[in-house]
């Protein structure tokens, strides 16, 4: 374990950056401020190394952030129609910052934007934050957690957990943009994914969930055997068009708790690779359609389509939809989710 400091809030509150790095030559980066994923190197087949994960060189580039780099999203990740919801009789309204919808919780006062408490192991650090009631308009006093480890089996593990006071939704996810070819390698269309899944949930305009989910079979949808993500992405087909391309929510097979094998990812010429695993019921596979065309790490120019993220969670908006798997946490029910990017 490394810590070193790596720049200051506009308050004064000191950003520290830490590292943790396998024998095999895999090194990750994380700082308190966002428990933000800076950076991933991973040597491929020959051994050459690369920084696969879009983000910034300075702590300060990230008080922006638009597209949420590496961050840690909650209470809430993904959207919450109309930027409300009832629960136990309460209607909460939460910041209506994508359209009229909640999307990631707070785009400005999330916890993407706050310093995080960490401790550290041996080979993990954790991070932890404690919201009041009322916080971006959430219910209950809560506190989330989420620890990253970095093992010899070449894994990068986040487990994350969260305890609150009154029944609150909790789904926590990161925010990675992964390009196996390196965070600079530009446009990533030709890597080859494989999504366990044989649903998605059905989106209206905004991106909000119909309460449907459709099977992916005979749509461009299908990742069930390995497949280009670019071979179908600009199909004229209308669940791409309302989002320019992918960014849906896949209903992972075989959701019991346990974590599982749930997706894989191959650079186009296979000197890199990466599986996924969580216990969760879903993931929000993007496509970085909405990237703009702005300055990355290294002076790396970033564009649209330059990485993608998959980002393990509940279903969009379930806490107005009774019928999807519940995120609702709270004194009789605690939090906990494990996440594993494991390289190959």
């Amino acid at each position: 374990m490394k810590k070193e400091l790596f720049g200051k809030t506009g308050d004064g509150e000191e950003i520290f950056l830490y590292t943790l790095e396998n024998a095999k030559g895999i090194k990750a980066k994380v700082m308190n401020y966002g428990a933000i994923l800076v950076n991933l190197f991973v040597p491929d087949r020959d051994g050459n190394c690369a920084d696969i994960v879009m983000g910034y060189d300075r702590a300060e580039d990230y008080f922006a952030n638009r597209s949420f780099f590496g961050a840690v999203i909650g209470p809430n990740a993904n959207r919450i129609a109309n930027a409300r919801f009832t629960l136990d009789n309460v209607e909460y309204r939460l910041a209506a910052n994508d359209g009229p919808n909640n999307l990631h919780s707070d785009a400005e006062a999330g916890v993407h934007k706050r310093i995080w408490e960490a401790e550290e192991g041996e080979e993990s650090v954790t991070f932890s934050l404690r919201l009041s009631d009322g916080d971006m308009g959430f219910p209950g006093n809560k506190e989330l957690r989420v620890r990253y480890t970095l093992t010899e089996e070449n894994e990068l593990r986040l487990e994350y957990d969260g305890s609150s006071d009154k029944n609150t939704p909790i789904n926590m996810t990161n925010h990675s943009y992964f390009n196996l070819d390196g965070h600079d390698a530009g446009n990533m269309e030709d890597h080859v994914l494989t999504l366990h899944a044989a649903s998605f949930t059905e989106i209206l305009p905004g991106a909000i969930p119909t309460g449907r989910l459709m099977p992916v079979e005979g749509t461009p949808m299908d990742f069930r055997t390995p497949k280009r993500i670019g071979e179908e992405i600009d199909e004229a087909w209308e669940q791409l068009r309302l989002v320019g391309g992918y960014d849906h929510n896949w209903c992972l097979n075989d959701f019991n708790g346990d974590v599982r094998l749930i997706a894989s990812v191959t650079n186009a010429s296979g000197s890199r690779c990466m599986e996924v695993y969580t216990d969760l019921p879903g993931v929000q596979f993007y496509a970085g359609n909405a990237i703009q065309s702005h300055t990355g790490k290294n002076g790396a120019l970033y564009e649209k389509r330059g990485a993608f993220c998959l980002e393990t969670q509940y279903y969009p908006d379930t806490v107005n939809e009774p019928d999807f798997p519940s995120a609702i946490f709270g004194p009789h029910r605690a939090y906990h989710t494990v996440t594993v990017f494991r390289f190959k």
